[in-house]
């Protein structure tokens, strides 16, 4: 129309990141994944410590990192970014809350190094530590052996009383996590998660179950086996 200014949008220009960026970011997120793993390991105690998790920590830091580092300021990769990743299904089930708290730790520190924000690093890890580490000794993790107990029982065994029985003789604490029927309906299989006061008690555990009317199989296993 007549009068009528039209300005020209300037082109959007991609730059590429700073190779320098790259050389220092990167390997910063690769070693703070490997601090926020050992923060892990420490907030566990003496627990069964899953080392499929400690890896998938490691490199969750550095992928969100490079993500982050490629998205830079552009909104439209951000959004394009994320459609592609959407695709990504994750079916293994976190056994601890507290993983899933390391999880997202993880991806922020990892956010942090791909953004440039080092300091907010050094300053978050401490404090993720310490807070880890009191809330391990206030409940009471440390002490005893983690473990998840399996046990086969008879139709007509009474179950609650079998493992109440065997758990006050051998010190153990634990709840029931899960309940199934085996050898085709004949049996009914009961999962516990369980803390004994030693390694050593697992033998002793089975063992005992072993001799126990009623009870058709025991398998016992350590939190973190593969």
């Amino acid at each position: 129309m007549p009068g009528q200014a039209f300005v020209e949008s300037a082109p959007v220009v991609d730059i590429p990141p700073d190779p320098e960026l790259l050389l220092v970011r990167v390997p910063v997120a690769v070693l703070l994944g490997f601090v926020v793993a050992a923060v892990y390991h420490a907030a566990h105690g003496r627990r069964g410590v899953p080392t499929t998790l400690r890896t998938t920590l490691v490199l969750l830091c550095v992928l969100v990192a490079i993500v982050t580092i490629v998205i830079g300021n552009n909104l439209a990769r951000a959004f394009g970014l994320v459609g592609a990743l959407s695709i990504v299904r994750f079916r293994t089930v976190v056994a601890d809350t507290r993983d899933t708290a390391f999880v997202i730790f993880a991806v922020v520190i990892g956010m942090a190094a791909g953004a440039g924000y080092i300091l907010l690093t050094v300053i978050a890890i401490p404090a993720v530590l310490v807070a880890a580490m009191v809330m391990t000794l206030v409940d009471g993790r440390q002490s005893g052996f983690a473990a998840t107990l399996t046990v086969k029982f008879a139709l007509t065994a009474k179950p609650e009383e079998v493992i109440a029985a065997v758990f006050a003789r051998h010190g153990v604490t634990g709840d029931l996590s899960g309940a199934g029927s085996a050898k085709q309906g004949a049996a009914v299989e009961l999962k516990y998660k369980v803390r004994l006061p030693t390694p050593a008690a697992i033998a002793a555990v089975a063992a005992d179950l072993h001799r126990t009317e009623g009870v058709q199989g025991v398998e016992v296993k350590a939190n973190g086996e593969e």
